[in-house]
């Protein structure tokens, strides 16, 4: 990965002899929280290490533009910074096609962590607010990246991994409200490890790789060439994936969104409530807007629920239409959809 730099960057004075003028395109957002170190410090890492812009200032807050990629610098709160994709438009007549939002990452558990995650809040119930931000019953698109950047984190992670800290996919949680695909790339878990340079270049090299800033920025991600390909959503599970986790460092495999047992609430056997079928329902029309022509699958992990919860899953996948697979029929599917490129 090279050695990384502990650049003593001021990103609010950062300065380009050039100034990007706006005109209509098709961008990829950025968008970083300026009350977050995490955040600012990956951030500081993609401006030190590459050719950006400055770009005119968007509602106030500076923004930076490089190739097809623009970053915005926002004052606090990004869960509750909501509809940025309506807002930059609205702002620069360019449309935002999906938002990267570099972020620190907190746990009860205090572990050093890296992780990617996909948002919202598609189990929370109808009329209620949610706590960290989000919609009720609702999950922005997942961004097609997070299965490709999963596997691009750990090759960087086996060329030079971080003492202490660990590895993890998080399954879909809190805000802000988007239109348009979404993730979360994050330093965890605790105030201590936030401030870790190391952690936040590696995470800003996972960005800038994945977003092609040295091939010309040809970073489409999903596109018409894989219509028919399955996407991957899990069922159950605990909040760190551990399903997702496993499957998607196979070659070629797609996640969608993935639900924790906490985001699939039942009531009694009696009464199991409607909020489990509203999560499971939010997450899947969601996943198939962020990856068109893909074919939805789940993965239900049998450990997580009682029987009947199980069957209740199974019934109403059934009646949607969409398949449960096991991880090696999901894996042979993967394998068969290459097979016949």
């Amino acid at each position: 990965m090279g050695t990384r730099v502990r650049g003593s960057l001021s990103i609010l004075a950062f300065k380009k002899s050039t100034h990007l003028s706006r005109n209509m395109s098709d961008v990829v957002l950025i968008a970083v929280n300026n009350d977050d170190i995490a955040s600012t410090n990956q951030a500081k890492f993609l401006l030190e290490n590459h050719q950006w812009s400055k770009y005119d200032d968007v509602e106030s807050q500076p923004a930076f533009a490089i190739g097809n990629v623009r970053m915005w610098f926002l004052p606090e709160r990004i869960l509750w910074e909501d509809h940025l994709d309506q807002r930059w438009n609205d702002a620069t007549k360019e449309t935002v096609r999906e938002v990267i939002f570099p972020s620190r990452h907190a746990a009860v558990s205090g572990k050093p962590c890296l992780t990617l995650h996909p948002i919202g809040v598609p189990h929370h119930p109808l009329g209620e607010k949610p706590p960290f931000g989000g919609r009720s019953g609702f999950a922005p698109p997942p961004n097609p990246r997070i299965g490709p950047w999963w596997r691009l984190l750990h090759k960087k992670w086996e060329e030079d991994a971080i003492p202490d800290f660990s590895l993890s996919l998080e399954v879909t949680h809190h805000g802000p409200i988007l239109d348009v695909p979404a993730l979360f790339i994050e330093v965890g878990s605790t105030e201590p490890y936030w401030p870790n340079e190391e952690a936040a270049q590696l995470l800003a090299e996972v960005i800038a790789e994945g977003l092609a800033f040295s091939d010309g920025f040809s970073n489409e991600c999903w596109s018409s060439r894989q219509i028919g390909e399955p996407v991957l959503v899990t069922l159950g599970g605990g909040h760190y994936a551990p399903k997702a986790n496993k499957l998607g460092l196979e070659n070629n495999v797609w996640i969608g969104h993935m639900l924790a047992n906490h985001s699939l609430p039942f009531g009694s056997q009696e009464n199991p409530g409607i909020l489990w079928k509203q999560s499971i329902d939010a997450a899947l029309a969601s996943t198939q807007e962020a990856f068109p022509g893909g074919v939805i699958v789940c993965n239900v992990e049998k450990k997580s629920f009682k029987g009947w919860q199980r069957q209740l899953i199974y019934k109403h996948l059934e009646s949607i239409g969409v398949e449960v697979v096991r991880s090696n029929a999901f894996l042979e599917m993967v394998k068969g959809c290459r097979e016949v490129e």
